[in-house]
């Protein structure tokens, strides 16, 4: 407890008795009588040899129970086992290498090391760092290709996350670094740490390759990025069509599904092979294991077919549909729970394309807007 707070009343004895009170706050002033706490106690860290002079090896995690001004900042001291001076130690715990180490001339260092605290009198910790010195790398990083579909309203994409570029190495101990040549910066960016790909906003329509590698420090390989993004047009959101698969999760059915299915779905719908059929979001549906697929398909001559006709399609290729994954319903208008007796149901669709839904694999990636579907009844 840093201090109290008191109110102290005196009362004398006169008829009637009077009164006053004072508040009297008493500060608990703070003694060193806290060492600093290494956490963890001890250290283990490698280094691969042949790194450059400099290299960061650990970082030493120091706290201290006493208030500030007995705390930090610590001094860090290297007591033994740097007789030759191969590591350095910075103000703020950075152990670096000194040295080139080469694992012929030793494998192993074990330094002792000290924190001191900035009390009066001083309180110091001791905490033993095991260093093992490794072989370079042997192996070059490998990285699976990776093809981006993104599908935005009209010149309103707002940029996110797009993918993750998923990279091995048989290295135990290599770090793993990313990068994205220079020029493509400014439609693109690359988390050197993880490998996601973030888009900026303002994306055209379009194919981009992106020229993407993957470093371990030694080797350097490229990876096959592939970002294809497609823009919306009003046009489609009217002509949609729903199909609703069962048991299968976003990420299962672009990863798994999607490709055979467009297939499928292409042969079954398209009349000519100049149609497009556009794959415009898929969706879980709420509450369940259900997903939903909306697309549309535009005819060679530049319209949209109509809702009904590609049910009817639909309705006739199912089965074939079904081979490749097992669909639910076939959804046009969908007005379960609206008694609309004599009256029409009307449906309208629409399209959030600020709220973007990314599913991500291994190798694919879809990119999508989140849509909404509102049904009434119209006379």
């Amino acid at each position: 407890i840093s201090g109290y707070s008191l109110v102290v009343q005196a009362r004398d004895s006169g008829t009637p008795p009077l009164s006053s009170s004072v508040t009297v706050n008493v500060d608990i002033s703070d003694v060193n009588d806290n060492s600093p706490v290494f956490s963890p106690a001890n250290y283990t860290a490698v280094i691969q040899e042949n790194k450059p002079v400099g290299t960061s090896i650990l970082q030493l995690v120091v706290t201290d129970k006493d208030s500030f001004h007995n705390g930090p900042p610590f001094t860090f001291t290297i007591l033994t086992g740097n007789e030759e001076e191969e590591f350095t130690l910075d103000p703020h715990g950075v152990l670096r290498s000194a040295v080139i180490f080469k694992h012929m001339v030793s494998t192993e260092y074990v330094l002792c090391v000290q924190a001191k605290d900035s009390g009066r009198p001083q309180q110091v910790s001791h905490t033993y760092v095991q260093v093992r010195v490794i072989e370079e790398s042997i192996h070059k990083p490998t990285a699976i290709p990776l093809e981006i579909f993104i599908v935005t309203m009209e010149d309103d994409f707002p940029g996110g996350v797009i993918g993750k570029i998923h990279a091995t190495d048989q290295d135990v101990y290599d770090v793993l670094t990313y990068t994205l040549k220079s020029e493509q910066r400014s439609l693109f960016k690359v988390n050197s740490h993880d490998g996601k790909i973030i888009a900026l906003g303002g994306l055209d329509n379009g194919k981009y390759v992106l020229n993407v590698s993957v470093s371990d420090g030694r080797f350097q390989v490229p990876i096959d990025v592939v970002v294809h993004v497609e823009q919306l047009l009003q046009e489609m959101l009217q002509n949609t069509v729903t199909i609703r698969f069962e048991n299968v999760s976003p990420e299962d059915f672009v990863g798994l599904h999607m490709h055979g299915f467009r297939r499928t779905l292409r042969n079954a719908v398209l009349s000519q092979k100049q149609d497009s059929l556009h794959i415009i979001s898929i969706q879980p549906v709420a509450g369940s294991s259900q997903l939903d697929m909306l697309f549309a398909v535009q005819m060679h001559s530049g319209g949209f077919y109509k809702p009904a006709y590609l049910i009817q399609k639909l309705t006739n290729a199912r089965r074939h549909l079904e081979n490749v994954i097992r669909i639910s319903a076939i959804l046009e208008k969908n007005c379960s729970g609206l008694d609309c007796q004599e009256q029409h149901c009307e449906q309208s669709l629409s399209i959030d394309s600020h709220s973007l839904m990314t599913y991500s694999t291994a190798r694919i990636s879809f990119v999508c807007p989140r849509f909404y579907r509102n049904v009434r009844c119209m006379c």
